[in-house]
C-alpha cells in the first residue's frame, strides 16, 4: 500500500512502510550493591542506584544531540593571563520554524541582552587589566627612584668620608693600605655631564618622593603585620619567667632555674600577717571609741557601734538585770551603762537634735522695723463680735478705694483712717471652740473683749478673760449694743471688777470703749485705742530674714489641695520658698491675701493663704522657711514619726492592773465614728467635745479624722468597723454615696455643732446599761404551812400591806433578817392561780427552789424596774 505525501518543496513522495526495527529500552540508571555494617556484627546489603544525567546541545543541522560523558567532562584549557580570550566557536543556526512570533521576539531579546552583558564584562575585565598594569608600572618607577636616591646618598657619604680622610695624608701622596687588608677601590669623581644629568632628574625624583614614601610605609606595615610581636621583656630585678614545657628534671633541679612562689602561697602569707596583727591588737591596749547613743537603740546596733560581739553585750545586760535579746530595743540610759561597762565613751544624742538650727538666731536691734498689731476679738455668743468686725471693715480706707471688700479668710488686715494698719483675727464664741480661742490669744498682741451692754459678762466672756490673762496680752473692752434702750455700760464696768479688770475711768489700766456696731458709734475711738496700745507695746520685726509664722487655719479644698491660713510673725515669705508647717512640708506655689488677690510676698503681721502643702497641717502649727527641700522633708518625716509614736502610746494596752480591772468591771463600750470636717479648727473642736462625752462605761472611738469631703476609703473603713460617718460642713462624692448606700453605712451631715454633740450624746446614752430600780409592792405574813406532794411546802399567808404579784421577787424575813431572796413560784387563792392579791386577803405562796419556811415569817414582795440612763 502506497500513499503520496507533499513535502515543503511541493514535490510528492510516495509513503511506504519502513523496515521493521527492534524496540528496546535503554537503561539510564546504573545499579549496584553496598554492604552496610552495624554494631554487634550485624550487616545489611543495600541496593544503590546511580542515575546518569543526560545533556543535550544543538548539533549539526540544528537538531539536539546528546553529549556523551567523556565530552561533557572534558574541560577547556584555562586561558593564560594577559592573553586574549579565545574566540567562541561558531554556533550552528538554530531552527526557529517551530516557534511562534512572540517566542522568537523574546528569544531575540534574550540573545541581545546576553550579548550586552558579555560586552560589559569584557570591558570591565579590560579596565581591570589596564589598572593593574598601570599600578605595576608605577611601582617599578617608584622602586627605581628609591634605588637611585639610595645610591646617590651612598655616593655622597663616601665622598664626605674621602674628604674627611684627605687632610691627614701628605699632599700628593696616597695612604698605603695596611698589611693584610684589601685595597679599596678608588672613588669615581663625577664628570660635569653627570652632574648636569643629576640636576635635570632632581625635579622628577622630588615629585616621585611622596609616592615612594607612601609605598615604603605600606611595605613596612605589611612586614610588621607579618612579623610576630616580640615577647615583653622582663623588668629589671624581676626573675625571668619559665618558658616552654616543664620537665621532671627541671622541676627537681633547683639550681637550674629560680622557682617562683604561687599566688595562693602569697595570699596565705598575707592572711597570716593580718591574723598576727589582730591578735597583737587584742592582746595590747583596748581601743576606746566614742559611741553615739540615741534615745532608743537595739542591742545588735549597740554592739556594732562598740565593735563588740553581740553575745557579750547580751551577757552584760543579763548581769545588769535586763533580760534582752539581740533584736530588742533598750533605752538610752541602759545603753549608756553598757557602753561604760565595755570601757567606751558614750555620747548621748536626742532625736530632737534634728530641729537644731531650724530657727535662726535673734535679730539685731538695728534690723528691726515697726509692724502692724495683731488684734483678736473675743466674747460670748451673740454679743456682736461679727457685727463689730463688719463695722470695722466698712471703715477700711483701702476697701472704699477698691470698691468694696470680700472676706476670704478668718484673718484680715485693714487700713484705719489715720493710715495705721491693723490685723484682725476672728474667733468663734461657742464653748467647743475654746482651743481655737486659746490659739488666737497665743498669736495676738491685743485682745478686744466684746461685752453686750444689755447682757453683761457671761460664761464664755469669763473664758476669754482667762485666755487673755494667760497669754499676758493687754485687753481693750468694747461695750457693744449701747444703742439699745436697756443698755447699761456702767453695769458692765462694775462686773469687770469681779474679774480683776479695772477700767481706766476707775483708776485702772483697762480701756473701755462704748461702741455700736449697728450705728457705727465709737468705732473711731476703738481704732484710736488700738493704735495707742500698739505704740505702747513698740511692736517690731525684721522683714529681711527667712519667714516664720503660725497656721491659724488649715483646710483641704478641691482643685487647690491643702490650704493653710498663715499669720507671718517675722521675716518675709515669698513664692517659691521651701517651708515646714508642723509635720508637713512643701513649696509656696501661691500667696493669696485677705482680699483674694495673689501677691508675691507677705511681711510681718500679714495674713495670707499658702498653697503648696504636701498635707493638711494642724491649726496652731508653726510655719518655718528652710534652706532646701531635703531639710524640709527630713524635719517633716521626724515630726510625723514622733506624732505616730505618741498616738501608739495613747492607744496602748495599758498596765496589767488596768487590764485586770477592765476584765473585772467589764470592758467599756465603744462608739466607732469617722469624723470629716471642712477646716482643721472645727475638727479639733469636735474631737475635744467627743472626748469629753466619753465615760468609763462608754466612749467615742474616732477611727479616722480629717479635713475634706467624704471619699470611698472613708466609707470602706466605716463598713469594716461598723462605724458611723460624721460630716461637718462637708459632703460625700457620688462614688462614696453609692458605696454607702450599697453597704448600708450611716452618714450623718451636720452644720451646727450643737446638733452633732446632742446626737452623739444620745447615741452614747443608748449604749449605757439601764439602771435597775427596786419598787416595793407589799408585805405578807405566814399563818400556816401546808405540804403538797407535787409542789412541796406551801405557805398560807395574809397580805398585811400593799399587794403581792405572781412572778415578782420576794425576800423571806425571819426576826427582821433576810434569810432568802428569790422568786415567787406560785400564787393561789382557793386553789386557783391568780395574778395578784390585794391587802387584807389570804393566799397561798410557794417559793422557787426553797423550802425552809416557818410560821411567823414575813414575806417582802418587790419588783425590778429598768430605767434608761443618760449622760
Amino acid at each position: 500500500m502506497t500513499t503520496t505525501k507533499e513535502d515543503k518543496t511541493g514535490e510528492k513522495k510516495p509513503l511506504s512502510l519502513s523496515r521493521p526495527k527492534t524496540l528496546e529500552l535503554k537503561k539510564t540508571v546504573e545499579t549496584g550493591q553496598v554492604r552496610q555494617s552495624f554494631s554487634h556484627g550485624r550487616s545489611k546489603t543495600v541496593q544503590v542506584e546511580v542515575k546518569r544525567k543526560r545533556t543535550y546541545r544543538p548539533g549539526e543541522g540544528g537538531k539536539m544531540a546528546e553529549v556523551r560523558g567523556g565530552e561533557a567532562e572534558t574541560e577547556a584549557p584555562a586561558p593564560t593571563p594577559g592573553a586574549a580570550a579565545p574566540a567562541p566557536a561558531p554556533q550552528p543556526p538554530e531552527d526557529l520554524s517551530n516557534l511562534t512570533p512572540a517566542e522568537r521576539q523574546a528569544r531575540q531579546r534574550a540573545i541581545e541582552l546576553a550579548q550586552v552583558e558579555r560586552e560589559r564584562r569584557a570591558k570591565q575585565e579590560a579596565e581591570r587589566q589596564a589598572r593593574e598594569a598601570e599600578q605595576a608600572h608605577r611601582r617599578a618607577e617608584e622602586e627605581a627612584a628609591r634605588k637611585a636616591e639610595e645610591e646617590e646618598a651612598e655616593a655622597k657619604r663616601r665622598a664626605e668620608e674621602t674628604a674627611a680622610a684627605a687632610p691627614t695624608q701628605a699632599p700628593g701622596a696616597e695612604a698605603a693600605p695596611a698589611a693584610g687588608e684589601p685595597q679599596a677601590e678608588p672613588t669615581a669623581v663625577p664628570t660635569p655631564e653627570e652632574i648636569a644629568a643629576k640636576q635635570a632628574t632632581a625635579p622628577v625624583k622630588e615629585a616621585a618622593a611622596p609616592k615612594r614614601r607612601a609605598a615604603e610605609d605600606e611595605e613596612e606595615t605589611r612586614k610588621r603585620k607579618a612579623k610576630p610581636a616580640p615577647a615583653p621583656a622582663a623588668k629589671k630585678g624581676e626573675p625571668r619567667r619559665r618558658q616552654g614545657k616543664l620537665t621532671i628534671s627541671q622541676a627537681l633541679d633547683d639550681e637550674s632555674e629560680d622557682r617562683v612562689r604561687s599566688l595562693a602561697a602569697l595570699k596565705r602569707q598575707r592572711e597570716r600577717e593580718k591574723q598576727k596583727s589582730r591578735e597583737a591588737l587584742q592582746k595590747g591596749a583596748k581601743v576606746v571609741r566614742d559611741v553615739t547613743v540615741p534615745e532608743a537603740i537595739t542591742v545588735q546596733e549597740l554592739a556594732n557601734r562598740m565593735a563588740e560581739r553581740g553575745g557579750d553585750v547580751v551577757k552584760a545586760l543579763f548581769k545588769m538585770g535586763v533580760m534582752a535579746t539581740i533584736t530588742q530595743t533598750i533605752d538610752a540610759d541602759t545603753a549608756e551603762l553598757v557602753v561604760e561597762e565595755f570601757g567606751h565613751r558614750a555620747k548621748r544624742v536626742s532625736a530632737d537634735d534634728i530641729e537644731i538650727g531650724l530657727r535662726d538666731e535673734a535679730d539685731a536691734p538695728e534690723k528691726m522695723q515697726p509692724r502692724p498689731p495683731v488684734v483678736t476679738i473675743m466674747g460670748h455668743v451673740d454679743h456682736g463680735k461679727t457685727s463689730l468686725l463688719d463695722a470695722l471693715r466698712k471703715t477700711d480706707v483701702v476697701a472704699h478705694e477698691a470698691g468694696g471688700i470680700t472676706q476670704h479668710i478668718g484673718a484680715y488686715q485693714i487700713v484705719a483712717p489715720s493710715g495705721n494698719r491693723i490685723t484682725f483675727l476672728d474667733t468663734p464664741g461657742h464653748a467647743a471652740f475654746t482651743e481655737m480661742r486659746a490659739r488666737g490669744a497665743n498669736v495676738t498682741d491685743i485682745v478686744i473683749l466684746v461685752v453686750a451692754a444689755d447682757d453683761g459678762i457671761m460664761a464664755q466672756t469669763v473664758e476669754a478673760i482667762s485666755h487673755a490673762k494667760a497669754a499676758e496680752v493687754p485687753i481693750i473692752v468694747a461695750i457693744n449694743k449701747i444703742d439699745k434702750p436697756e443698755a447699761d455700760p456702767q453695769r458692765v464696768k462694775t462686773e469687770l471688777l469681779q474679774h480683776e479688770l479695772v477700767p481706766d475711768d476707775m483708776g485702772g489700766d483697762i480701756i473701755c470703749v462704748p461702741v455700736s456696731a449697728t450705728t457705727g458709734q465709737g468705732l473711731e475711738d476703738l481704732e484710736e485705742a488700738i493704735s495707742l496700745q500698739a505704740e505702747l507695746l513698740e511692736l517690731t520685726a525684721n522683714p529681711e530674714r527667712r519667714a516664720e509664722g503660725v497656721v491659724v487655719e488649715a483646710k483641704l479644698e478641691q482643685g487647690r489641695g491643702s490650704v493653710a491660713t498663715v499669720l507671718i510673725q517675722r521675716g518675709t515669705v515669698r513664692v517659691g520658698d521651701i517651708f515646714v508647717a508642723g509635720a508637713e512640708s512643701g513649696r509656696v506655689r501661691a500667696l493669696i491675701n485677705d482680699r483674694g488677690e495673689q501677691v508675691k510676698e507677705a511681711g510681718p503681721s500679714q495674713p495670707v493663704e499658702v498653697l503648696g502643702l504636701s498635707g493638711t497641717p494642724q491649726a496652731g502649727d508653726e510655719l518655718i522657711v528652710v534652706e532646701d527641700d531635703a531639710r524640709a522633708r527630713e524635719v517633716a518625716a521626724f515630726r510625723q514619726e514622733k506624732r505616730r509614736q505618741a498616738e501608739l502610746t495613747t492607744q496602748g494596752r495599758g498596765t496589767l492592773d488596768q487590764m485586770l480591772s477592765k476584765i473585772k468591771e467589764g470592758e467599756a463600750a465603744n462608739l466607732p465614728v469617722v469624723v470629716k470636717t471642712d477646716v482643721h479648727g472645727s475638727l479639733e473642736a469636735i474631737l475635744g467635745a467627743l472626748d469629753r462625752l466619753s465615760t468609763e462605761e462608754v466612749k467615742v472611738q474616732v477611727l479616722h479624722s480629717g479635713v475634706g469631703g467624704i471619699n470611698e476609703s472613708d466609707v470602706t473603713l466605716a463598713r469594716a468597723s461598723n462605724a458611723t460617718i460624721v460630716a461637718f460642713n462637708v459632703r460625700a462624692n457620688a462614688q462614696a454615696r453609692e458605696h454607702a448606700r450599697r453597704d448600708n453605712v450611716d452618714i450623718r451631715y451636720y452644720s451646727i455643732i450643737y446638733e452633732l454633740i446632742d446626737d452623739m450624746k444620745q447615741a452614747l446614752s443608748g449604749m449605757l446599761a439601764p439602771e435597775q430600780r427596786e419598787t416595793f409592792l407589799g408585805y405578807a405574813e405566814i399563818r400556816a404551812i401546808f405540804t403538797m406532794s407535787k409542789v412541796g411546802k406551801v405557805a398560807g399567808c395574809m397580805v398585811t400591806e400593799g399587794q403581792v404579784k405572781r412572778g415578782a421577787r420576794v425576800r423571806l424575813l425571819r426576826d427582821d433578817v433576810v434569810i432568802h431572796d428569790g422568786v415567787l413560784k406560785s400564787l393561789r387563792r382557793f386553789k386557783d392561780e391568780v395574778r395578784e392579791v390585794q391587802q387584807g386577803y389570804e393566799c397561798g405562796m410557794a417559793f422557787e427552789n426553797y423550802q425552809d419556811i416557818q410560821e411567823g415569817d414575813r414575806i417582802e414582795c418587790y419588783e425590778i424596774v429598768e430605767v434608761a440612763r443618760t449622760l
